[in-house]
């Protein structure tokens, strides 16, 4: 087995390091989006931040650190979106015709949608540097997966628990996966609005056939 990673990155308690923290992050994300990571050295982010590059090397050793830095802070946003929307969902009950199926994943994608068109620029930037580092858009899957489990089991029934895995780790990579190409700067809105409904249609009708399927 291989040895644990250490995370070196500084977790600032101050209120004055934390907003250098973020002013670092938000300055990298800045930069990555408008120039790729693999054309943005960490001279250069310190420059635009107006500081040394000691301070920043203080709380990013590397510009791999700034990378899964920032990959944590997306995921995270979609995590806190989602399951603010998801929770609002459940609260109304079970749908019942292939209409309302569609809608609920039309919502499901909607939560996406809202956090990768407005930083596309970055998506972009870390979706291209993935493969090099540790931690990336992989673990938006499994944090998300257990939300979208308890509306799989609220929307179709219980059943075979890998059954309603499996069918939450399709919804999940599906829709994040056509939300994500459909936020491309070369994709008009109209094309994007078209992409995700359709995308919510064909999961919403599965939903729907899986439920009927389900009843006795």
């Amino acid at each position: 087995m291989p040895p644990k990673q250490v995370d070196r990155r500084i977790q600032p308690k101050q209120k004055r390091a934390k907003a250098t923290r973020e002013h670092i992050l938000d300055t990298a994300a800045t930069l990555f989006g408008e120039r790729g990571i693999d054309n943005t050295s960490t001279n250069a982010i310190a420059a635009r931040a107006g500081i040394s590059i000691g301070t920043l090397y203080r709380y990013f050793p590397e510009r791999s650190s700034l990378v899964d830095e920032l990959l944590d802070r997306l995921i995270a946003e979609v995590e806190r979106a989602f399951t603010q929307r998801a929770f609002g969902m459940q609260s109304t009950g079970a749908p019942s015709s292939r209409d309302d199926y569609i809608a609920v994943c039309a919502e499901i994608l909607d939560v996406f949608a809202e956090v990768l068109v407005a930083e596309s620029d970055l998506i972009r930037a870390l979706v291209g540097s993935v493969r090099f580092h540790s931690s990336g858009i992989p673990e938006f899957e499994p944090r998300l997966r257990m939300v979208v489990k308890l509306i799989v089991i609220q929307f179709v029934g219980p059943g075979d628990d890998h059954t309603r895995e499996m069918m939450s780790w399709v919804l999940v990579n599906t829709g994040f996966t056509a939300v994500l190409r459909a936020s491309a700067d070369d994709v008009s809105d109209d094309d994007r609005a078209a992409a995700i409904a359709m995308t919510a249609r064909m999961m919403g009708t599965w939903l729907h056939d899986e439920r009927q399927d389900s009843l006795p």
